[in-house]
């Protein structure tokens, strides 16, 4: 189970531009999370209590004085000492320690989860990040070709062949694109103050993302089977050795418990009488033997593990059935967003070629500012359709690896 937490560490190995950048991030997560290290300190009181079963019933020491000394034929008797000790039936302590290692383990996937939970809400809120700061340069980009449109159009109004209402829309283009920009700005604030939190840090550190990502031509396998290792159907089974050795537990402890003694009592001699025995001391060793003959308690908690199992096994079912569903809903999501990127990439093309026969028209001496602040407009709506679909790519195939990595 040690063994698992690492695979967060190769959710996106095959995302070569940004494996290497989001893996530290995800690594300085798991290292300063507090939820995180809440859950190992969990999992160290349950290691812990391994050793606590590891215990014996206290040793009972017992003293009494005889107020009125009892005579016997050797003396009389003065007081009394005792010691006694009981003791489990064998393999009860073991099995103690069983159940509470199973537990332990239990414990155990618990982080196994939450670290996969905390690289998945890394590595999302890392994709938006890069999204917003795409869609900045994709805007500065555009502002950019306005600018040099306007220079165009600055010309043309020189020679007559365009008017300086042409010159004031590019303007207001130009506007509202860097309002736009600006927005973006603050959505990259918010979301990097959410993304410095996940990693337990100041939120005003600045967050790097790579410049530019693309999806893949081939998506990587997925194994639906591997859904069965998952830490979160993996904690059911732990949970179900957990009863099994809670029943191991529980008919032991309905064994009989055995317990070993010694009873001391100082015998004064008699002052009127010789003989051998004369004022000898009573020791008397002792057996015991505690036998649970009234056990509906034992007959009862055998009943409720085997229920306990049952609710068990009903609730992996129920998760494993929940988790398909969130797996195909991946799945079809992923493969809408490869849609979506292909038919965009067509659109852009077109719209960048017509862009390039309106210059052409411009150096005939021909050129229509209306239908070039309609191109620019789909250019710039095709590239951020683009920047969305590779966002939702990898949001999604972060959520497949999650669940069958």
């Amino acid at each position: 189970m040690r063994y698992i937490i690492l695979i967060g560490l190769i959710f996106f190995a095959f995302a070569k531009v940004n494996a290497q950048d989001l893996a530290s991030y995800i690594l300085e997560a798991e290292k300063n999370n507090p939820e995180i290290q809440a859950f190992e300190l969990r999992y160290n009181i349950a290691e812990e209590k391994v050793n606590e079963a590891d215990w014996l019933p206290n040793t009972v020491v017992g003293a009494g004085y005889f107020v009125s000394e009892p005579e016997t034929r050797t003396g009389a008797q003065r007081a009394r000492f005792s010691v006694s000790q009981m003791l489990p039936w064998f393999g009860t302590i073991s099995a103690r320690e069983n159940y509470a290692s199973s537990m332990a383990e239990a414990q155990y996937v618990d982080i196994s989860v939450a670290k996969r939970k905390l690289a998945l809400s890394v590595s999302q809120s890392y994709y938006m990040l890069y999204s917003i700061r795409a869609k900045q340069l994709v805007l500065d980009k555009n502002i950019q070709l306005l600018e040099t449109y306007e220079r165009l159009a600055l010309t043309s109004v020189e020679v007559g062949k365009a008017s300086a209402v042409d010159v004031l829309r590019l303007q207001i283009r130009q506007n509202e694109l860097v309002q736009q920009k600006e927005v973006l700005e603050q959505d990259y604030l918010a979301e990097q103050v959410l993304f410095n939190n996940l990693l337990n840090r100041d939120e005003t550190i600045a967050v790097e993302v790579v410049n530019q990502m693309m999806i893949p031509d081939v998506d990587p396998l997925v194994l639906n089977e591997n859904l069965q290792l998952n830490p979160e159907l993996i904690k059911y089974d732990k949970l179900y050795e957990s009863v099994e050795q809670s029943e191991l537990l529980n008919q032991k402890e309905s064994a009989p418990n055995i317990g070993f003694g010694l009873d001391y009592v100082p015998v004064s001699e008699r002052p009127d009488m010789n003989f051998a025995d004369n004022g000898k001391d009573i020791v008397m060793p002792m057996v015991s033997i505690s036998i649970p003959i009234f056990n509906n308690k034992y007959k009862s908690v055998t009943k409720q593990n085997e229920l306990r199992q049952l609710e068990i096994k009903s609730q992996k079912e129920d998760r494993l059935n929940k988790l398909k569903t969130l797996l195909a809903q991946a799945l079809y999501n992923r493969n809408a967003t490869r849609i979506k990127f292909n038919v965009q990439t067509d659109n852009l093309k077109q719209a960048n070629d017509a862009e390039e026969i309106l210059i052409k028209n411009y150096e005939t001496g021909t050129i229509n500012f209306n239908d070039v602040l309609d191109v620019q407009e789909l250019q710039l709506k095709f590239q951020i359709n683009l920047i969305e679909s590779i966002k939702g790519y990898y949001i999604q195939y972060a959520l497949i690896n999650y669940l069958t990595q």
